[in-house]
């Protein structure tokens, strides 16, 4: 019997514990907006995020996310409150009948979006610009602002339709990958930057490349307020 007695006591402690992992928990109270910072890892990598900031609200929690969306207004580089509008101000109330009014048109040219996810088995971002790029670009480049050099991609390639934006002299010093305005859609460009094993994406609206060094900068410090230890 004895044996038999150890056995049922080992699957039922088995049991209690594999329940306890699986029992469903009650969510907690929101975090309110204007709460410090919260310690979020991605792909193991802790950042610092203002809870405002987050645009997906099941992501305001703290602990580990496989990614995280964020908005800022630029160039302060502070989280948009809710309701309001793309310079922070208070946003119109809804107009009659329920309806909202639209968004004003410059609300994206004055936000700064940026993604955190893991990095995983893509390569990092200066590795794709030696190695990935140049198969697919032009021979040519054009002159750009301040320095720059607009290398467009060839067509039937991955990225037909966008441009490769570098600072001609020294490109690891900071480069996009950039959408062309087609009508009344502005131009849009994506500047990845790793952060150990985590990859984070800036988008922002391509016009902004006219003051790149602001826009470099800007970038550097939003990433050192996220993740202090880097830098």
């Amino acid at each position: 019997m004895l044996p038999f007695v150890l056995f049922a006591g080992f699957v039922v402690a088995a049991g209690a514990f594999v329940a306890f992992l699986l029992w469903p928990t009650w969510p907690g109270a929101p975090v309110a907006l204007d709460a410090p910072a919260l310690p979020i890892t991605v792909a193991g990598v802790l950042f610092e995020v203002p809870p405002a900031a987050i645009r997906v609200a099941i992501q305001r929690t703290p602990g580990p996310h496989d990614r995280v969306d964020l908005a800022y207004l630029w160039p302060s580089l502070k989280p948009p409150l809710p309701d309001t509008d793309a310079a922070g101000r208070p946003a119109p109330p809804p107009g009659a009948g329920g309806k909202v009014p639209p968004v004003p048109p410059d609300i994206v040219g004055n936000r700064l979006f940026v993604t955190i996810e893991p990095l995983g088995s893509e390569l990092p971002p200066n590795a794709r610009l030696r190695d990935i790029y140049p198969r697919y670009v032009e021979r040519q480049a054009t002159a750009g602002a301040d320095g720059l050099a607009i290398l467009p991609f060839r067509a039937g390639t991955p990225y037909d339709g966008e441009d490769l934006i570098y600072v001609a002299a020294t490109p690891d010093q900071f480069f996009a990958l950039c959408t062309r305005q087609a009508g009344l859609v502005p131009g849009i460009c994506i500047r990845e930057i790793t952060a150990d094993s985590a990859d984070v994406s800036l988008r922002f609206p391509r016009k902004w490349l006219d003051d790149w060094k602001s826009v470099a900068a800007g970038f550097d410090r939003l990433l050192a307020q996220l993740h202090p230890r880097q830098h």
